[in-house]
């Protein structure tokens, strides 16, 4: 079934749904952040990343844009919103994680994905943003070699939490390195972790206080990205092999 099509309130671009971030209004006239788009009432979307949208915050484009879409001026717009839908965008992304490792479709352990990944079952590979580069290095190459796409540039993603994070996502010990044996699975988490990743931007991701992380690729899909809402379009990425 294709996902609905919504305009973003500040670029008025459309987009599927899946790919937007949806604002809903509080009783009291606060704005905040509904990334699962399951509050009732009248919604307002967004598609622009958390620097365009602090821009627009600060010009006063936002609130009229918001008043608009709800169709009042009883709206507050919380100077940390920013803020507050990236922290719903992570804990959504790592809530999925946290999913398909129940689920029995995600695998961790760097001997473990090896060996998933030289048999053809990898289907994403994502690291700790501590992760080792030599670590992040030996598991995409093991993943080219079961792909039969030695020579590109199939590699995984550093994601910008450490392994402490990961660890308590998925209820397990000293979560280093994900790897995605399902492709739906991988379709799934892609999706969440698009929309985080797009949202905080290139500025926010690598950038952690730790001596080794691994090389940090482009979000999305395998294929270009789509142009979200006037933003560039991501560079290729190879975190994942195609979902078609």
């Amino acid at each position: 079934m294709t996902d609905p099509v919504r305009s973003c309130i500040l670029t008025r671009d459309r987009d599927s749904q899946a790919h937007l971030i949806r604002l809903a209004l509080a009783p009291d006239g606060q704005v905040l952040p509904d990334v699962r788009a399951k509050a009732p009432g009248r919604g307002a979307w967004i598609g622009v990343a958390r620097a365009e949208l602090e821009a627009a915050h600060r010009k006063g484009r936002l609130r009229g844009a918001l008043a608009r879409a709800f169709k009042t001026q009883a709206v507050t717009v919380p100077d940390d919103l920013s803020v507050r839908i990236a922290a719903a965008l992570e804990r959504n992304a790592l809530d999925r994680l946290g999913l398909e490792a129940r689920a029995g479709t995600l695998v961790t352990g760097a001997e473990r994905i090896e060996t998933a990944a030289r048999s053809g079952q990898v289907r994403a590979l994502y690291h700790a943003a501590d992760a080792r580069d030599d670590g992040c290095r030996k598991l995409a190459q093991a993943w080219r070699v079961g792909s039969d796409r030695e020579g590109s540039d199939l590699k995984g993603l550093a994601l910008p939490v450490d392994r402490t994070i990961l660890a308590l996502a998925l209820g397990r010990e000293n979560v280093v390195h994900i790897a995605l044996t399902d492709k739906q699975a991988a379709s799934r988490v892609g999706e969440a972790l698009d929309r985080w990743l797009h949202f905080i931007g290139p500025d926010h991701m690598g950038a952690t206080p730790y001596a080794a992380p691994c090389e940090t690729a482009s979000q999305g899909a395998s294929a270009p990205a789509p142009d979200r809402a006037g933003g560039n379009t991501a560079a290729a990425t190879t975190t994942h092999e195609d979902f078609e």
